[in-house]
């Protein structure tokens, strides 16, 4: 199967199935010397374990992060990190059902048609549980931007009508709030709005906002590789998210350039941007600004109302999907979309420093 690593120079695969034994990652290009422990994931991993909420699903899952290889006495080696993220909590007769039948909504049928024949059990690749093995790629990704003064901070921006508002930002609500955003007041409408949807059986949508704080300018590569598009691409490689925008995205559309274009100022001695509608990135390339991406999130295709669909012999069917399933997706998808930004974002850092000259030279050049 192929598509399953991402990166160039940061390289991250990710492998397993929802219902397997165990899913996991291998991190290949992790800088030597990195100080490295378990802990530092599975930080991270905790914050999209499910069965934490009434607004998650009930699948209890520990996910203990396991460190195979690439750490020796604390520190990254410089050889490929084999991360291992075992199952424990499978139910896989709740999906005996539709082993013949497609869910709306789900990769089913388009599995069935790639392939031939397709894990049932919970969706096997497609599955949301495949992005830990990203968060835990991510979370190295976080530790090493940090270390650069660069941060990387994604939150629930809406769910269905509930947005949040800005005049209420509380980055601390993000870890705390049952929504993940960061604005205690609506994530209280937002569960009411949520807790409804449930009583009917059915499951919402949202979008997720990611700030990336501290990036220099000239990052990214123009034409095929810029740095906008590959946030798009690793975004919309996230299951369930089927728009992507950058800065202020659709809302450029309907303006005059006059209003969009951001103005340039010198501010204690360096090219500063007066406003920011361009999300920090210009030409593909990092302009020094706040990197601002947001992803728009389908509802969760698996409710428990009746659907109409087909088997695979080409009969209509009505069916009622059982197991244990999230009515929203995005307070837990946060924590994959910040994982990913770093993961694109350091991959682009990387390649960035062999770019110019005068950058090799001061890294090999003999001195007397």
């Amino acid at each position: 199967m192929a598509g399953s690593t991402f990166g160039n120079l940061f390289r991250v695969t990710t492998w397993g199935e929802s219902h397997g034994p165990a899913l996991g990652v291998v991190v290949d290009g992790c800088p030597a010397g990195l100080m490295l422990k378990e802990e530092d994931i599975q930080d991270y991993l905790d914050r999209r374990k499910p069965g934490q909420s009434p607004i998650a699903t009930a699948r209890s899952e520990a996910d203990r992060v396991e460190i195979l290889s690439g750490v020796f006495e604390g520190r990254a080696t410089g050889s490929p990190i084999s991360l291992l993220i075992r199952n424990t909590s499978q139910i896989s007769r709740d999906y005996g059902d539709i082993a013949s039948c497609y869910r709306p909504g789900h990769a089913d049928y388009t599995f069935d048609r790639k392939y031939g024949f397709r894990d049932y059990r919970g969706g096997g690749r497609s599955s949301g549980r495949e992005t830990a093995g990203r968060v835990a790629a991510g979370a190295i990704a976080c530790k090493i931007l940090r270390q650069l003064g660069i941060e990387v901070c994604a939150y629930t921006l809406s769910i269905g009508p509930v947005t949040v508002d800005p005049g209420r930002f509380d980055a601390r609500a993000v870890r705390e709030t049952r929504t993940a955003m960061p604005d205690r007041e609506a994530d209280e409408r937002a569960v009411a709005y949520m807790e409804d949807a449930i009583k009917r059986l059915d499951s919402v949508g949202g979008v997720m906002e990611c700030r990336v704080s501290g990036v220099p300018a000239g990052i990214g590569d123009p034409v095929f590789c810029k740095l906008d598009a590959l946030l798009a691409q690793a975004a919309l490689s996230i299951g369930a998210v089927k728009a992507v925008e950058i800065g202020d995205g659709t809302a450029v559309s309907s303006r005059y350039g006059s209003e969009n274009n951001d103005a340039f100022r010198i501010q204690d001695g360096h090219v500063v941007k007066a406003t920011n509608h361009a999300g920090g990135i210009l030409g593909g390339i990092s302009d020094g600004s706040d990197i601002l991406l947001r992803a728009h999130v389908k509802p969760t295709p698996s409710i428990y109302a009746p659907q109409q669909t087909v088997d695979a012999s080409g009969h209509e069917i009505e069916i009622r999907i059982k197991g244990r399933h999230d009515p929203v997706i995005v307070p837990r998808a946060v924590v994959v979309l910040e994982c990913m930004t770093a993961i694109t974002l350091l991959d682009a850092m990387m390649a960035n420093m062999c770019c110019r000259m005068d950058s090799l030279e001061r890294f090999y050049k003999k001195r007397d």
